[in-house]
């Protein structure tokens, strides 16, 4: 047969590359419980659909070329639930896989394929940071002449997963990504421990510089945690099944599972009975969405605020809610930040967007000032009026202060619709008896009087009555309220997309 011996350092030069770091790392991480970067992206992609881009890569270096398959990232093109994807899968048994000439050639294409040709990027991330000695001197890393090289204009989704120790690339997109699942026991850091003792002479832990608390509870980067790489792989997953595959085109449609919208006469009873009673937002969005679609974001940062991609009717929505369970709904920085990054990735993928509010206004203090949560409320409001996919806002109990406005009123949703228990107004009415009249709680005649005088124009037919809100409904309604509204604003004129003002908006905080 002609081209045998080439048939066959074919198929040596294959096997090479797939065996990786070597058999001893590859079980050492298998007993670890991990997953190699290979079988990564056989659970990320549709059986079979796999096509690799730059397996027969390798290191730049001449005596590194025969020990660098792949050069430490598997790249390629995939299917995920039937739709094309592309990846980078950093392969640690691979010195790291860190980052070089080679592999970041290859990162680019990826990048640049996937930008071109409208497809989703998935980058699942373990690595070092850049490799030693490759990036010393001026003429490596002084010599770059790349400066898109970290620009992020969303036209079309990127995914990230932080899988281990993510040092260098695998920081900087998780960080640039729209959305970062990070697995217990990772780390994401700009440098490592080692280096940092190496340059400070202080030790620290590697949770404590950059584990899933730091980054879930405080960067606010990690949008979910979870307990294994299938688990984390799964998520990018379900969060992709609510985007499209680029911004040009709208959300994809589901069948409306059996049972949705079937507890919606039972709403009343999660809402308490007085304001001052707290309860779980969450339960009130799963009762209105599709059963089983509420895909929270961020859980453990700004907990005060719910953001949530779901399908009502089908239909990719993005929910934005008031969660008086923690501080009693108040607004804080975090939930600020939260919030504008969630209308920068519904605006930028033709999501509308859900506003359901019950809030006492902004967390007001020392900690709040110093963190300048009055910009970060501005930049809500800056993105909001940014927003250009439908907005719609049901004030299910009370609304208060400027925040009113942050959360869909004075002409900041396209509609707005007020349950039968909304009280809207500039404070709670206790505390304007105490401003206005000097009452005081400790004389209950003369404060009951205040507190009344303070109430007056507060209820939701007040509301409707100057038109601020569009309608006032029955709780139990509110699905169907929301589908019909969601239908009449469904954006006809250019085939379902937006304007994407906010492309560029900034990803991290």
């Amino acid at each position: 047969m002609p081209f045998d011996d080439e048939l066959r350092e074919l198929q040596s030069r294959k096997q090479k590359a797939l065996a990786m770091g070597g058999a001893q790392k590859l079980a050492a991480r298998k007993a670890e419980g991990l997953l190699n970067a290979r079988e990564r992206v056989e659970r990320l992609f549709d059986a079979g659909s796999f096509l690799e881009s730059g397996m027969f890569a390798a290191s730049s270096r001449p005596e590194d070329k025969a020990n660098t398959p792949a050069d430490g990232k598997v790249s390629g093109f995939g299917r995920i639930n039937g739709r094309e994807a592309a990846v980078i899968a950093n392969d640690f048994t691979v010195k790291g896989a860190s980052s070089a000439n080679i592999n970041i050639k290859k990162l680019k294409h990826m990048k640049g394929a996937a930008r071109k040709r409208g497809i989703p990027i998935v980058f699942l991330g373990e690595s070092t940071g850049a490799r030693m000695p490759d990036v010393m001197g001026a003429d490596s890393i002084g010599s770059k002449d790349d400066p898109v090289e970290y620009m992020r204009v969303r036209e079309n989704p990127w995914a990230a997963a932080a899988l281990g120790h993510c040092y260098g690339s695998s920081a900087w997109y998780a960080s640039l990504s729209d959305f970062c699942v990070f697995r217990k026991g990772a780390v994401m850091a700009v440098s490592s421990p080692r280096l940092i003792k190496m340059a400070t002479g202080n030790a620290v832990d590697p949770q404590v510089l950059g584990g899933w608390q730091v980054h879930a509870e405080a960067s606010g980067i990690a949008d979910q945690v979870v307990d294994s790489d299938e688990q984390a792989i799964d998520a990018v997953k379900q969060f992709l099944s609510y985007l499209p595959s680029h911004h040009k085109e709208p959300p994809p449609e589901y069948a409306v599972p059996a049972g949705s919208g079937a507890d919606m006469n039972n709403i009343m009873d999660i809402l308490p009975a007085t304001n001052n009673q707290v309860y779980d937002v969450r339960k009130i969005i799963r009762t209105i969405v599709d059963k089983d679609s509420m895909f929270e974001m961020k859980s453990r940062y700004g907990r005060a605020v719910c953001t949530a991609l779901t399908r009502i009717d089908g239909k990719t929505v993005g929910i934005i809610a008031n969660n008086p369970l923690f501080k009693g709904g108040a607004i804080g920085a975090q939930e600020c930040q939260k919030v504008q990054a969630f209308f920068v990735l519904c605006d930028s993928f033709n999501i509308p967007i859900v506003l359901l509010v019950d809030q006492p206004g902004f967390l007001i203090g020392v900690e709040g000032e110093q963190v300048g949560i009055t910009g970060k409320v501005m930049n809500w409001l800056n993105a909001m009026t940014l927003t250009t996919v439908p907005k719609l806002s049901v004030i299910l109990r009370k609304s208060y202060g400027l925040a009113v406005s942050n959360m869909g009123a004075g002409g900041n949703a396209d509609e707005v619709a007020c349950w039968v228990s909304a009280e809207v107004s500039f404070m709670k009415p206790e505390f304007g008896a105490q401003i206005a009249y000097g009452a005081s709680p400790d004389h209950a005649d003369e404060f009951k009087a205040a507190v009344e005088k303070m109430t007056k124009g507060t209820t939701a037919y007040d509301m409707a009555s100057i038109y601020t809100a569009q309608d006032v409904i029955d709780p139990r309604g509110t699905r169907a309220w929301l589908i019909r509204m969601l239908e009449v604003h469904r954006m006809r004129l250019n085939g379902g997309v937006g304007e994407h003002l906010m492309r560029t908006w900034p990803t991290s905080y």
